[in-house]
């Protein structure tokens, strides 16, 4: 049982996501019951695939019974074991989130809606799963079609931003894909594994070095780093709200987490360290996205168009804390990639409940939340105290070990780095606050339309209980991260 566990977390939605055009036929009552029930299992089996790795050691799963290199192969250890879970328990929380913001801008569209989001679910697990490039490849690609259309089903300016995120996400595709290629003639694998055996051997090849820079070029433009992030405001912003709080959080992490894999297990810690100077590269430009997406974060009117720079540039600073080159600011990193992850959710939660019961859209509507919404408000003060880094919050603790880190490294630029993006946060959640609880006209006099349905509440509250939990038990996460998630060498 242990060794199917990684197929399993996949077919929990991939199987449903196939029956579902059937299921719609027969009774489009079943289609949110359905994937609600098959996200539950999937976060279940994905924290027992987890458990298991931590215990027992990573897990490999061969496909049909072919050995690697030559058959495909996942591996589920504690990076990826962790990267599933955080998956499965966002997803699960964005669907229980959508049912009546989908009511609202998607009720006929149901059946295609449930389809993509477990299409795009899969997809996923398959990118933090999959142990070979060419599969990382594929499920990258899959995860993207869905999310084109996913973004595009509202039509309008919808349709407009989902274009453009396919053309620029097509040639970041195809830059990755070309840098697979280069890996290929160079070595004559795609396995991670077996990459890993030969390319230290083969560094001084112009065909690596080409392949890593088409490679980490293809990559950025899907994880949206600046300034490759084009494509990034206008998908968020203009995505049904049902879609932004499962997109916005996973889609370009996971493009970030493939990144990681590929330069830290593939390359080696010591050779991206030490001989090639990658990690030189990602801190200037993780330094760069955190400092230029808070900026332009600053001047945006438009809350979800703020909330889509604002993870811009959190994306900068996990690329930052990656980047320092020891333990510690790498453990700081990813504690900071799931407490983004959660953080992001729940901004767009919160940005699709304002709209959903008060039409709020403009920073300048949102005294109408005032006395009106307090679960959503209570949510938007939990995660901005997170993305400035105030204690007990995740987000402090996951910036405290980046400094750590940094200054381990006597790196102190990434130090300013991380302080100055810090005060950049805390001036455009200021101006939000502002507008909630000192501008503006005065809220409305309907208590009963004060907040969304339970499934709002239930989703705000979860995920605002997260943060605060991943601040309470950082301690132990951290310790997780430096004993299993950490590359060879580092």
């Amino acid at each position: 049982m242990r060794a199917h566990l990684p197929a399993l977390v996949f077919l929990f939605p991939f199987l449903v996501a196939v029956m579902m055009p059937l299921i719609g036929l027969l009774n489009r009552g079943l289609c949110r019951p359905l994937a609600l029930a098959s996200l539950a299992g999937m976060t279940l089996t994905s924290l027992a695939a987890f458990l298991e790795a931590l215990q027992g050691g990573p897990i490999h799963y061969a496909f049909s019974g072919w050995a690697p290199p030559v058959g495909i192969e996942w591996v589920v250890d504690g990076l990826s074991g962790l990267l599933g879970v955080v998956i499965g328990g966002i997803a699960l929380g964005s669907v229980v989130f959508a049912g009546a913001t989908t009511t609202q801008d998607l009720s006929k569209k149901v059946v295609p809606f449930y389809t993509l989001i477990l299409l795009l679910v899969s997809a996923l697990v398959g990118i933090v799963y999959a142990a070979d490039l060419f599969n990382l490849f594929v499920f990258l690609e899959v995860g993207s079609l869905c999310s084109y259309a996913l973004v595009g089903s509202s039509g309008g300016r919808g349709l407009v931003s989902a274009f453009r995120y396919l053309i620029l996400g097509t040639i970041g595709a195809s830059l990755y894909l070309l840098g697979v290629g280069y890996f290929y003639a160079a070595t004559g694998t795609l396995n991670m594994a077996d990459l890993a055996d030969r390319l230290p051997a083969l560094l001084h090849s112009k065909s690596v070095l080409t392949g890593l820079i088409f490679i980490v070029m293809g990559l950025a433009i899907k994880m949206a780093l600046v300034p490759l992030h084009g494509w990034l405001p206008d998908a968020y912003t203009y995505a049904p709200d049902a879609i932004s709080p499962l997109i916005a959080p996973l889609v370009t992490k996971v493009a970030l987490y493939a990144l990681v894999r590929i330069v830290f297990w593939v390359l080696g810690a010591g050779t991206v360290i030490g001989q090639i100077p990658v990690m030189i590269f990602l801190g200037w430009m993780g330094g760069l996205a955190a400092i230029v997406g808070a900026f332009l974060a600053l001047s945006q009117q438009d809350l979800k168009r703020l909330f889509a720079y604002s993870g811009i540039s959190h994306i900068g600073l996990i690329v930052l804390g990656i980047s320092i080159g020891n333990r510690t600011g790498f453990a700081g990193g990813l504690f900071y990639l799931i407490n983004d992850a959660v953080m992001q959710a729940s901004l767009f939660f919160v940005a699709g409940a304002a709209f959903y019961r008060h039409g709020v859209r403009d920073l300048s509507d949102l005294f109408r939340l005032r006395g009106q919404m307090p679960w959503t408000v209570a949510t938007l003060i939990v995660t901005a105290l997170s993305m400035i880094g105030i204690p007990p919050t995740g987000g402090f603790f996951a910036k405290w070990y980046m400094v750590l880190g940094a200054l381990e490294a006597d790196n102190y630029l990434a130090v300013m780095v991380i302080v100055g993006a810090t005060l950049l946060t805390l001036a455009y959640f200021v101006r939000v606050f502002e507008r909630v609880f000192h501008e503006g006209g005065q809220p409305s006099d309907r208590p009963q339309l004060a907040e969304g349905p339970w499934a709002m509440r239930l989703s705000l509250g979860a995920f605002a209980a997260t943060i605060l939990a991943l601040g309470l038990f950082s301690d132990r996460i951290i310790a997780v991260i430096l004993q299993s998630a950490l590359p060879h060498g580092l």
